[in-house]
């Protein structure tokens, strides 16, 4: 397999990501396993060897505090999406899915139908390292390329979304990457295709300018920072219920006791919401 770098920007973000599912996944004690995360790696980076790979990078404070959110926003979001899956929900969108792979390391109910959208470059990339691994889903799976700033949601309909059905929607890191208005308009499309009863959740990125003081030095945090246009401008917890949504906040202290981690100083916790 040679090297299949992505663009430089916010589609590079996503090796990042992988990059630490790769290493939680080689711990005895990991929260998750994902087999397809150092191929993603390896592809990007060209490493010639799985001892090159698996070579652990030097982290700031800042990026070990990054890499331990990732965690626990991995197995927290798993969760969230295989307890709505369990309740009924056999719709599953997944926004700017990056190098996900859920749709390969769950286990989903009989009929669940996952959709995952992203832009040309990711969707590209991410098929050719999944067919070169034999990557089987373990649920339907629909891959549409979309840019998420402009008009998604009829390309979802006609993919065969149904939006008279209960969904459960992840947008996992995606509102900071965008606009004020991009990630207004983002998820009032969402709430449009949402019948009652279907779920959201997501995560609301930090302060770039607060991440760039405490980590001055760190030149890959000042980058990943440089690429936060600020998300909807309030907090999601804020917007939601304004939009027929009813949200349940799961905090730092929450996280900890389920999954037997420190969650970073600062942390703000995840959002689940259930539309009304």
């Amino acid at each position: 397999m040679g090297n299949q770098l992505l663009p430089d920007g916010v589609q590079r973000t996503a090796v990042g990501v992988a990059r630490v599912r790769a290493a939680e996944s080689r711990r005895e004690d990991r929260l998750f396993a994902d087999p397809y995360a150092k191929a993603f790696v390896r592809a990007a980076t060209g490493a010639r060897s799985q001892a090159e790979h698996a070579a652990p990078r030097e982290r700031s404070a800042g990026g070990a505090a990054l890499a331990a959110r990732i965690v626990l926003r991995t197995r927290f979001f798993d969760d969230y999406l295989l307890r709505a899956t369990a309740a009924g929900c056999r719709q599953v969108v997944l926004l700017a899915a990056g190098l996900d792979t859920r749709a390969f390391r769950l286990t989903w109910p009989e009929g669940t139908r996952v959709f995952e959208l992203d832009l040309p470059p990711v969707v590209a990339f991410k098929e050719r390292v999944l067919r070169e691994e034999g990557a089987v889903p373990t649920c339907e799976r629909s891959v549409l390329t979309a840019d998420l700033r402009e008009d998604w949601g009829a390309a979802l309909r006609e993919a065969g979304f149904d939006p008279a059905a209960r969904t459960a929607w992840l947008v996992e890191g995606l509102l900071v990457y965008l606009e004020t208005d991009q990630a207004t308009s983002l998820l009032s499309t969402l709430t449009g295709l949402s019948a009652a009863g279907s779920l959201l959740s997501l995560t609301e990125g930090r302060d770039p300018n607060r991440m760039v003081t405490e980590n001055g030095a760190d030149q890959r945090l000042q980058a990943l920072a440089g690429l936060w246009k600020g998300g909807l401008g309030e907090p999601a917890a804020d917007w939601l219920p304004r939009h027929g949504w009813q949200v349940t906040v799961h905090g730092k202290a929450e996280l900890e006791q389920a999954y037997g981690r420190p969650a970073p100083a600062g942390s703000e916790g995840f959002l689940i919401a259930e539309r009304g």
